[in-house]
């Protein structure tokens, strides 16, 4: 990914950040009273404040010397979304086979790392183009996977390598942690010192990238 710096947000910051998707929908409302939806995005777009996860002047001086090295809005990088960075439920354990990522054919060699929400109505599949690799585990056909003996992974695809490419019929999993590639949304931060420590919650906006 260009303009981006493979670094993560601080963590004891994003912990304490607000946010969550956002979608862009198109409504209508015809002269009968009835309306008409479009959907204007095909994915969803996350947004993040992490000003509520300023504790006190040591996270915010940490968070403007982030700011600063990513140049504003120049450089993205990676942010962990606090109610939603694993393959599972937040409270659950990364498994193999929390994510079905498809199945073999005896000649694909890629398959995307997606996350997959609902599953009755209009399950959607979400990329995952950051995952932490330290938390990866695949499996193919029941059987585990291993990282850069069997497959490799770049900008969230799996890549099996030959003599490990998944036979036909067999599911490929995988489960993980991973994280939000973003960019702050302002080239300006402005704090008050005098009423942030009166209480006052400062705005670091962010928006993810969409790959």
């Amino acid at each position: 990914m260009s303009g981006f710096h493979d670094v993560r947000f601080p963590l004891g910051v994003a912990f304490g950040s607000t946010g969550g998707p956002e979608r862009r929908t198109e409504i209508i409302t015809l002269g009968s009273g009835r309306e008409e939806r479009n959907q204007r995005w095909a994915m969803s777009r996350r947004r993040f404040d992490a000003g509520t996860g300023v504790r006190n002047a040591d996270d915010l001086q940490t968070v403007v010397r982030f700011f600063e090295e990513r140049r504003g809005r120049l450089y993205g990088f990676r942010f962990t979304d606090p109610l939603d960075h694993k393959s599972c439920l937040p409270r659950e354990s990364v498994a193999a086979t929390d994510q079905l990522l498809g199945v073999g054919d005896g000649v694909r060699t890629e398959f995307a790392l997606i996350k997959t929400y609902g599953d009755v109505f209009a399950p959607y599949e979400r990329p995952i183009a950051m995952p932490q690799l330290n938390t990866l585990v695949v499996e193919v056909d029941g059987l585990t996977r291993v990282l850069n003996g069997d497959f490799t992974v770049a900008d969230g695809v799996i890549s099996f390598l030959p003599g490990a490419v998944p036979p036909l019929g067999a599911a490929v999993r995988a489960g993980f942690e991973f994280d939000v590639p973003v960019r702050f949304d302002t080239d300006r931060l402005e704090v008050n010192l005098s009423r942030f420590l009166a209480g006052e919650i400062p705005s670091i906006p962010m928006v993810e990238i969409v790959p």
